[in-house]
């Protein structure tokens, strides 16, 4: 009996520093010891040593959102942005139209400036490790559309000179460049579209491939001579159907180029039903899948909603839900509540670093995910 609590106080304090690796084995050896059940360590007592140490591990991680909407960003962004524990993340700035993206650009300009103790606009991956160094947070600029460029190649010039580091070439519809991803006809990219990858790649701005149908998703994967990147989506074996998912053969194709794919959290993105068949495990398959395809030094984490949250932002069945409908073809297939709950709050990367860790990931690869990747990413890209 002795013995067997001297094993379990070794074991235990191997657990702190091993603790995935240990909990499958001390629960056995719980199991077969023959000790008080008033004395049996608890399964909540090994839970909480795992998680403290993925706690401890993710402050020192480099934590790279792919996607935040700032739209109405006010004083509860900044609060949960505290709480996030980011060293960066990319922003999805107004794409209608020259004029309203150099606004929106200015307006961001200012709210860094009169906040740097707290934000830096970055425009190279240099500018995200400082952020880390200082405990404030990167802000990367970039469109969910082209539309901004207007009908002048010359313009990208201008967005990349007011600090654009990543641009999506479509949203859903067509544009000037090529097909969306809900697009009638899927003819891939025009040859204005080919000309500005080639504009894109020779300033140093990320060629985003999100929302674009699949030719143009192709088109964009084979024509840009740097990785393109899936700033932010899902795996299509796993959701299949769904206009806004990547297939295998394209995950691979991006990652041979070298480039990322942002696993959405979008939870109506993630699969059917939330809630019952679709929960938080479900959006880490979604990671361990392109993992497979890509490798470990392919993807990454990206929101695509307020960095508060969906629910502390206020969305509502009538006001979120209900103008969806007609906004999105019914392929889109939302939901209601859209939102996966461990996602949908600031430390939403918490708790997939402890799934992460949970399914036997090591501390560097956890790391990789979190952020490191897209910090290889914008390395690799910007040339600023």
């Amino acid at each position: 009996m002795e013995k067997n609590r001297r094993n379990l106080i070794k074991l235990l304090s191997i657990g702190t520093i091993f603790p995935t690796q240990i909990a499958s084995t001390f629960a056995s050896i719980l199991e077969s010891v023959d000790i008080n059940p008033n004395q049996r360590l608890s399964n909540n007592l090994i839970t909480n040593l795992q998680d403290t140490k993925i706690e401890e591990l993710y402050k020192k991680a480099m934590v790279i959102d792919g996607l935040i909407i700032p739209k109405g960003w006010n004083k509860d962004s900044f609060d949960a942005l505290a709480k996030t524990g980011y060293s960066g993340f990319g922003t999805s700035l107004l794409s209608g139209n020259l004029k309203s993206a150099l606004k929106n650009i200015t307006e961001w300009d200012n709210r860094i400036k009169n906040n740097s103790d707290v934000l830096i606009k970055a425009t190279s991956a240099a500018d995200f490790i400082r952020a880390k160094k200082e405990d404030k947070t990167a802000v990367l600029y970039g469109f969910q559309n082209a539309t901004m460029m207007e009908k002048s190649i010359k313009n990208l010039d201008t967005l990349y000179d007011a600090g654009t580091r990543w641009i999506q070439l479509t949203y859903n519809q067509r544009n000037l460049l090529g097909d969306g991803s809900t697009e009638r006809t899927d003819c891939g990219l025009s040859d204005f579209g080919i000309e500005a990858i080639e504009r894109m790649n020779e300033l140093g701005i990320m060629i985003d491939l999100s929302h674009c149908g699949k030719e143009t998703t192709n088109d964009g994967i084979k024509f840009s001579k740097t990785g393109a990147c899936f700033n932010h989506t899902m795996c299509e074996s796993l959701y299949k159907n769904h206009p806004r998912s990547k297939t295998d053969a394209q995950i691979k194709a991006m990652a041979d180029k070298g480039g990322i794919m942002g696993v959405i959290c979008l939870g109506y993105m993630i699969g059917p039903e939330l809630g019952t068949k679709t929960t938080l495990e479900t959006y880490v398959d979604h990671i361990d899948h392109v993992v497979k395809i890509a490798g470990i030094d392919h993807v990454g984490v990206a929101a695509d909603f307020a960095i508060q949250g969906l629910q502390a932002t206020g969305a509502t069945k009538e006001n979120w839900y209900e103008p969806r409908l007609t906004k999105f073809k019914p392929s889109y297939k939302v939901q209601w509540p859209p939102w996966i709950p461990e996602l949908d709050k600031p430390d939403r990367y918490l708790q997939v670093a402890k799934i992460l860790d949970k399914r036997g990931y090591s501390t560097g690869d956890v790391e990789k995910i979190l952020g490191l990747n897209w910090l290889r990413y914008f390395k690799d890209t910007l040339k600023s």
